[in-house]
């Protein structure tokens, strides 16, 4: 088989998780994977019974470990996606689950992801779920009650190649070294099958440099997912692999990337990541408060918001900050890089100084994938002087100033996605200002 160059992004949700769209099915996700340049997407929530069903109905074995849809799915919504951007797309048997127990005489909110090969061993974990009690018709991502070292044993008892990864590790209220109901390491949470862990997903408050600050990650790996609970939110992280097309190959990359003295990761080349501070719980804050607060501030406030004296929740930036045991800035070798991106409906949104759901900004951003390709292949490949050739020059130096980190971001907190500002108010009134005569 083939080695080839392709982007995943293996965290996302179903329509029948909480608080997200109607419109992710099947059908949508292959749409919009095409559209953003994603040729392996996770399907999401296999847990529950009727995502289960409709999964198995709609998907057909293409590669080892991997599913496409059938034809009969696919064509219709063939006529939505631009040539430009049609390509393969492989579908990843996945869940999230949310473990909610007691370790150690504290209350514990953990989430963890889960990958399988087939439908067999997807249909035996879900099994072993319903055999101690876990309720997997209420949602998507479940809660269960099993702690999540339980969860891990479940997951490789029922075949050895399905893959436990913790999801975006840092997130205050559920996630494994979260500081709200997490643990200060990963051998707290899972002890001896701490081994089993080769992976974890950073999630988007998150960097790779943040979590390279902390020495017991150093022989794990780090991805990045969108965690989508709408089909635009596809890729907003990701990871760009060079591997042959199957599952066993994905996650043998993964591996690989993961041992400590490794040269260089040849199948996992990099992941695609927000900038941290526009995830929702990058600073600390108290949101009914309208309160952002650095890790410093919430030191000298001892851990209390400035207008109700309440707690404040504290960020994934003070999180790490308590956990480190080397600077920011150490140089670490052998590190899988990273790409710092925007999504592009953000970047045409703060051009023309309006929202992503303005069908303004919607005409240009399909316009845009009409004449020049996907999502991915605009914000990581075209070369500016040729998007210059091919759509406003506001939009071609926007994605300049993003390829080169040049922004302000005003840090999200406490649920809050931070605000990123490209241009100032004068730039965009000069880009969109007609030129003098003389």
């Amino acid at each position: 088989m083939a080695v080839k160059k392709f982007i995943a992004d293996l965290h996302l949700h179903s329509k029948y998780s909480r608080a997200t769209s109607k419109e992710m099915n099947l059908e949508n996700l292959w749409k919009w994977a095409q559209l953003k340049g994603i040729q392996i997407l996770g399907t999401g929530d296999f847990t529950h019974p009727r995502w289960f069903n409709e999964l198995h109905d709609k998907l057909e074995p293409a590669e080892k470990g991997l599913f496409k849809l059938k034809a009969k799915f696919a064509k219709t919504k063939l006529s939505e996606i631009p040539q430009s951007c049609q390509a393969e797309v492989r579908f990843m048997l996945s869940a999230e689950i949310s473990s909610i127990f007691t370790q150690n005489g504290r209350g514990r909110k953990v989430h963890n992801l889960i990958y399988a090969p087939d439908f067999i061993s997807a249909g035996k974990i879900n099994a072993e779920l319903i055999k101690r009690n876990c309720n997997l018709e209420s949602d998507g991502r479940p809660i269960i009650g099993l702690s999540a070292k339980d969860l891990l044993k479940y997951t490789l008892s029922t075949n050895e190649n399905n893959v436990f990864v913790p999801a975006h590790i840092w997130t205050p209220h559920f996630a494994v070294l979260g500081a709200s109901s997490g643990f200060n390491s990963l051998e707290e949470c899972f002890e001896e099958l701490t081994p089993e862990i080769f992976a974890i997903e950073t999630g988007l408050s998150s960097d790779p440099p943040m979590n390279w600050q902390i020495a017991s990650l150093d022989k794990i790996a780090l991805i990045s997912n969108s965690d989508a609970h709408s089909p635009m939110k596809l890729g907003r992280e990701a990871n760009i692999f060079k591997t042959e097309f199957s599952y066993q190959a994905i996650w043998q990359a993964v591996r690989q990337a993961s041992l400590a003295n490794t040269k260089k990761s040849k199948g996992l080349i990099s992941t695609i990541e927000f900038f941290p501070e526009e995830g929702k719980y990058h600073f600390d804050g108290h949101r009914d408060c309208q309160q952002r607060i650095t890790p410093e501030e919430t030191l000298r406030l001892n851990g209390l918001c400035p207008v109700c004296r309440k707690p404040v929740t504290v960020g994934v930036l003070h999180r790490v900050m308590k956990l480190a045991n080397r600077p920011y800035d150490q140089e670490i070798k052998n590190r899988v890089p990273f790409i710092s991106s925007i999504p592009l409906i953000e970047i045409i949104a703060e051009c023309f100084d309006c929202g992503t759901s303005s069908k303004k900004v919607q005409n240009e951003y399909f316009s845009l994938l009409k004449i020049l390709g996907n999502e991915f292949k605009i914000l990581l490949e075209i070369p500016i002087a040729d998007l210059k050739k091919n759509t406003k020059p506001i939009i071609a130096e926007g994605i300049q100033r993003i390829r080169q980190g040049n922004v302000l971001i005003q840090a999200g907190y406490d649920g809050k996605y931070g605000t990123i500002h490209i241009f100032s108010e004068k730039e965009r009134e000069e880009f969109f200002s007609p030129p003098k005569l003389f």
